[in-house]
């Protein structure tokens, strides 16, 4: 017999695919602008107020669950895991939008070489798309293939920049323009990456942490508010300690 609790949680989960859905477009729209050379930001900016209110609404539910039904272990695992998950599919929306002003800020790129942007967008949008359906589907092994792809984004990003600060006579315009839509499909990838580590949370109770690739192997950082130690190594949600 359903509970009252889960027609709560169904209306959380379909608000979270209207986000998902929503910051998917924004982020393929942005892009056709890219590869166009046309002008996307005020339909752009319209859809990135819509995710901010369905960020809103997903709020308000979640409190509301918690105040009415007290929900404890994996409910509110996924509670909390979709407030987190919403923010991701807002940020999408927003860095769709930094992409859309940088275009209409730079104006006509078609002298500018589109290949690097290009390919991580494909990465980006798949890694988006692969978010999506791991959190759909509970699919963890999905979730864990996401965290591989965010390399070439971050690859594509770092190898631009050490090209660019290596040639002096670059088109400053074509530098700074790719800089910006590089570093905004980075922080796209590693929102999708952070949003499979959730499914992962979300299905097995542990965090997956996370790691900046300067640190040596082995050296602790803060992550989350929590120490993490060896990378792929899942860590307990509650330690005894907060």
């Amino acid at each position: 017999m359903p509970r009252l609790m889960d027609m709560g949680l169904s209306k959380l989960t379909n608000v979270i695919l209207q986000m998902a859905e929503l910051s998917k477009k924004s982020v393929a729209t942005s892009m056709e602008g890219f590869r166009n050379g046309r002008t996307v930001i005020d339909q752009i900016y319209q859809w990135s107020e819509e995710l901010r209110e369905l960020e809103d609404e997903t709020n308000e539910l979640a409190t509301e669950i918690i105040a009415r039904y007290q929900p404890v272990a994996s409910d509110l695992r996924y509670i909390e895991a979709c407030l987190a998950i919403s923010n991701g599919f807002f940020r999408f929306g927003r860095y769709a939008y930094d992409i859309a002003e940088v275009l209409q800020m730079f104006g006509d790129l078609s002298n500018c070489e589109k290949k690097i942007v290009e390919e991580t967008a494909a990465t980006a949008e798949e890694m988006l798309q692969m978010s999506i359906e791991a959190f759909l589907k509970r699919d963890v092994e999905l979730a864990k293939k996401i965290k591989l792809m965010d390399d070439i984004v971050d690859t594509n990003y770092r190898e631009h920049i050490g090209r660019s600060m290596n040639d002096p006579k670059g088109d400053l315009k074509c530098v700074m323009s790719t800089t910006l839509i590089l570093r905004y499909l980075e922080r796209i990838a590693d929102h999708a990456d952070y949003i499979g580590d959730l499914v992962v949370y979300i299905t097995t109770g542990f965090r997956v942490t996370n790691f900046r690739k300067s640190l040596p192997l082995g050296q602790e950082q803060q992550t989350t508010g929590k120490k993490a130690k060896l990378q792929g190594k899942p860590q307990p949600f509650y330690d005894g300690k907060n």
